[in-house]
């Protein structure tokens, strides 16, 4: 490291810039983790005064009420009735500090319990430390329902580990979603839209579509051409996975996935392996992504392929919650 009496003006200036944003973020940090601890330990407060009995019985309803009003007026803003709600039930859902992440926000909790499920509250606290959510970007993913989706393509004993340990990649199933959730590309429902379309919007969004991708998904390339012979073909959309060390296919169809079309999926993946691979990389995984999907035909039609190839539906909407919720509610019961 340069001495500071190396350093030119320019390089000065860069140097204290760097200095400052470090300390800015640390007491950020410092604030971070006092505020997320301070609120909890008022929840704890308010549900161990709860509990004595007397005093709930004495004030009822009425108790948070009271707390919110006589707090702002002793210690200003932040006491509105809905954050004391929030605050105690911080500490009903997170009744051991231990737990609590470093990593997230006071607002990335106050989203998170917005949450109604126990499971679905602990999914988005461990999901938010694993991939580094922005609050913006867990919002989007609580509207898109993530946790349901997610959940309802696995048994009992793999949601109350999904909701436990997050969503860890370590084979290539666990980067396939059924739907897909691609609202931020703005299509209305009704509009009629060609392929081409919906993979440039996708490309003008990239940002959201590796939000909805998942973790360790790093963009190649669009229309990525392949050469066989005298012919060329191009695939739509192409990837790399940083943890499963693999090249990532997508193919968009407008419409119902047919046969054909995982033909195709399957002939660049063969091609892929001989020709793109390199020391060190896994096999290719290819998606095929429609509106539609025909599960039998897609059966039939898989039976026998060797290789990484996945058929799923995309949506251009937010998906229905309660519609999401209550299948999963009827799966966890019919486990039990």
């Amino acid at each position: 490291m340069q001495s500071v009496e190396q350093l030119s003006y320019k390089e000065l200036v860069k140097a204290i810039g760097i200095a400052l944003n470090e300390g800015r973020n640390k007491a950020f940090r410092a604030v971070n983790i006092a505020l997320v601890k301070t609120n909890w330990l008022i929840g704890r407060y308010i549900v161990e005064y709860e509990q004595k009995g007397k005093e709930r019985a004495e004030y009822g309803t009425e108790l948070l009420d009271r707390l919110s009003r006589d707090l702002t007026i002793a210690y200003g803003k932040g006491f509105s009735r809905s954050n004391i709600i929030y605050i105690r039930k911080f500490y009903l859902c997170f009744p051991k500090s231990e737990t609590l992440s470093h990593l997230l926000s006071w607002s990335h909790y106050f989203e998170i319990l917005k949450a109604n499920d126990e499971l679905e509250i602990n999914f988005y606290a461990k999901q938010c430390e694993i991939e580094n959510w922005s609050v913006r970007e867990l919002k989007r993913q609580m509207k898109s329902c993530l946790f349901q989706r997610l959940a309802l393509s696995k048994d009992k004993e793999e949601v109350l580990s999904l909701s436990q340990q997050g969503q860890e990649v370590q084979n290539p199933k666990d980067i396939v979603k059924d739907p897909f959730v691609l609202e931020f590309v703005g299509i209305p429902k009704q509009q009629v839209y060609l392929e081409g379309e919906l993979e440039n919007r996708l490309i003008a969004n990239l940002q959201d579509f590796l939000l909805e991708l998942g973790k360790g998904f790093a963009y190649i390339g669009q229309q990525y051409k392949v050469s066989i012979g005298s012919r060329n073909f191009y695939v739509d959309l192409v990837f790399y996975h940083r943890i499963l060390k693999c090249f990532v296919l997508i193919d968009l169809k407008r419409g119902e996935i047919e046969h054909s079309d995982i033909g195709q999926m399957n002939l660049y993946l063969n091609y892929f392996k001989k020709e793109e691979n390199t020391e060190g990389d896994s096999e290719p995984i290819g998606i095929l992504l429609g509106a539609y999907k025909d599960k039998v035909l897609i059966e039939y039609a898989t039976q026998g392929i060797s290789n990484q190839l996945f058929v799923s539906r995309y949506q251009l909407y937010l998906p229905d919650k309660k519609l999401l919720q209550d299948e999963l509610s009827k799966l966890m019961e019919n486990k039990q």
